[in-house]
């Protein structure tokens, strides 16, 4: 069984969208452990819209956040501080995907970063990099702290309209499986997400 974390190269890169993706390609359960933010959707509301399998349970979040914000501030205004103990595997015996909030090193509490959580629950991960001035060395660097932590990179995906020159370089520099592009839609739609969904599958069978 696949057991992934998604997690991004920062903020807005496409994270839900391959969450949805992935979610339909494999029929995974879903969970996203800190959703901080809850209008006008939250990221496991807008994935379950966006799947049509009758297979993925969709877990409820650990931490359900008002304030759009760094996980640990918007505990903070809250009056809660996140803990490690918080947070445990859903019990399934189905595909997993956990999505995680920004980049990795966005703090879920003093001392306790989301690449810890993701090192506690022994996740391999999924990476989503969008291409803008700066995500090569978003990128790289968003690797290089998975490498240096021992966290198997399950996949790179390139989300946006190709580039080339940036992608080319970061797949001979870093050697990480590219799974397939998602591309820039005018709409991301249940048809959509299918669309792509059967290009994952086909990756997955093919590893």
């Amino acid at each position: 069984m696949e057991k992934l974390f998604i997690t991004g190269i920062g903020t807005d890169v496409g994270k839900t969208v391959v969450s949805a993706i992935l979610t339909e390609a494999l029929q995974a359960d879903y969970w996203k452990p800190v959703q901080a933010g809850v209008e006008p959707s939250t990221d496991a509301g807008t994935v379950r819209s966006l799947v049509q399998n009758l297979v993925s349970r969709f877990w409820p979040e650990r931490h359900r956040l008002q304030l759009p914000a760094s996980p640990h501030a918007a505990a903070a205004a809250e009056g809660l501080t996140l803990r490690p103990t918080d947070f445990q595997l859903p019990a399934t015996d189905n595909h997993l995907l956990v999505e995680g909030a920004g980049g990795l090193l966005v703090p879920l509490a003093p001392g306790f970063l989301l690449v810890d959580l993701i090192q506690q629950l022994g996740l391999d991960v999924v990476v989503v990099s969008r291409n803008y001035l700066g995500s090569i060395n978003h990128t790289l660097l968003t690797l290089e702290a998975l490498r240096t932590r021992s966290i198997r990179v399950r996949g790179l995906v390139f989300n946006g309209e190709p580039t080339p020159a940036t992608e080319d370089f970061i797949a001979e520099h870093t050697g990480v499986p590219l799974m397939p592009r998602v591309r820039l839609e005018a709409e991301v739609t249940p048809a959509v997400v299918n669309r792509y969904a059967a290009e994952f599958r086909e990756w997955f069978m093919s590893q």
